[in-house]
């Protein structure tokens, strides 16, 4: 596949629909299918949808945060270009390091989950076949994002409607029988448990912040990116709250059930939906897969585009795709998916996210003093609740663990960090 020269920008595919799509899509993953259970354990009755409902509305700033600086920068990376127009070069090369070893991590984790759970339909039970659907399926998904952004956009589209339709069909059923059921009040429950119900919560809505990351690829990005940024936690936020009233009026002991959407699907749908919403666990965990092959590489392409290069991973091919660095990112996961048990991998996503919230946050703040980029300082406000959230989200949901192994993560791009070269200005034409 060809690469473009330096500085050459591929030709922009992705319309509105489809950046929403994939935004709606990096929200609404498999934890929903789970998080309603885990939320009502903390806060029983009405309270749960109340923590969805609240949750969802304190993100919806942060939402614009990400938004307003979206729409001033149309080059991939997201928190990593905002990082480097506000604080340089070092702090935006960490920043995007740390984001990609989170989301390599993060990708393995999730495609080892759903190899595991889709092995044994396909007669291939046991860790050596659970290990080889893994990589095939690593494999396979690499190949369909370096064929180019186009085809990957029409994939990610397709499963996030596919997996939203079962999800649309159980709210339906909810709201056409909500009449003939009471829905139980809020009970009591403490300050901390309405804390851990939050940070649950809040976990569940992440996936907004990867709009911006692929900025690149977008036709009209300063309307689309900021549209697609707000749009789909609204959207998600909507889902949610239905689904988990849902759950509520009809699972008296929800914070007991294995599969809550699932077990509320057969109350008010019947077994038929019961069965579709368990499928689309496995079809949501794809989409995720997808979403997550095209972003990732994106970080390392992205902390290595600007003034110092690393092994030309910025390079972007025609069709949209920085190849090197997502061969890079397919031999990361497919090592990782051979490893084992990846249920500990997922060990800095609450940092990984706190550093996105917070440098999004700092270079909103920074640029807008500044009156950069057509910013004025009283959009230095949205700045505020974003570190807020941030800041509680590392100091409650991120252990000693976590902030260990993001300790070996920037010592580890330091060292990379040392293996970059200065850009070579491109040759002047005469003419």
């Amino acid at each position: 596949m060809s690469t473009l020269p330096s500085g050459v920008a591929p030709e922009r595919t992705i319309g509105p629909l489809q950046l929403l799509a994939l935004g709606v899509n990096g929200i609404v993953g498999v934890g929903i299918f789970f998080a309603p259970a885990e939320v009502a354990a903390q806060a029983p009755g009405l309270g749960a949808v109340w923590a969805f409902a609240l949750t969802g509305l304190a993100l919806v700033p942060v939402a614009f945060a990400f938004a307003v600086l979206g729409r001033r920068f149309d080059s991939d990376g997201g928190p990593v270009v905002f990082a480097r127009a506000a604080f340089g070069e070092r702090v935006s090369f960490l920043v995007g390091w740390v984001a990609y070893v989170s989301a390599f991590l993060s990708t393995s984790a999730v495609m080892a989950g759903l190899a595991r759970a889709v092995a044994p339909s396909v007669g291939l039970g046991g860790p050596v076949g659970e290990r080889l659907l893994a990589s095939a399926l690593v494999t396979g998904l690499a190949a369909l994002v370096a064929s180019g952004i186009r085809v990957s956009a029409r994939t990610w589209t397709a499963l996030t409607v596919l997996k939203l339709v079962p999800l649309a069909l159980l709210l339906g059923a909810f709201f056409f029988f909500l009449p003939e059921r009471d829905v139980p009040p809020p009970l009591p429950a403490t300050g901390a448990s309405w804390l851990k119900a939050g940070l649950t919560v809040m976990f569940a809505y992440q996936g907004f912040e990867i709009v911006p990351v692929i900025a690149g690829q977008v036709r009209a990005s300063e309307r689309t990116v900021p549209m697609a940024t707000v749009g789909s936690l609204v959207l998600a936020m909507l889902f949610y709250v239905g689904l988990v009233w849902a759950c509520v009026a009809a699972l008296p002991d929800l914070a007991r059930a294995a599969a809550p959407l699932a077990q509320a699907a057969g109350v008010w749908g019947g077994a038929g939906l019961e069965r579709l919403v368990g499928a689309g666990t496995s079809v949501s965990a794809l989409g995720i897969c997808v979403g997550m092959m095209v972003t990732t590489p994106r970080y390392l392409s992205a902390l290595a585009a600007g003034e110092r290069s690393l092994f030309g991973l910025e390079r972007m091919s025609a069709s949209g795709v920085p190849m090197r660095a997502l061969v890079v990112t397919w031999a990361l996961v497919l090592g990782f998916v051979n490893l084992g048990d990846l249920s500990e991998l997922f060990a800095l996503s609450a940092i990984a996210v706190l550093m996105q919230f917070g440098v999004t946050a700092a270079a909103l703040a920074v640029l807008s003093l500044r009156r950069e980029r057509n910013l004025r300082p009283v959009h230095a406000l949205l700045a505020v609740p974003t570190l807020v959230l941030g800041l509680t989200l590392v100091a409650f949901g991120a252990s000693a663990r976590e902030a260990a192994v993001a300790s070996v993560a920037v010592l580890a791009g330091l060292a990379l960090m040392r293996l970059s070269r200065p850009r070579e200005p491109a040759p002047v034409s005469l003419p």
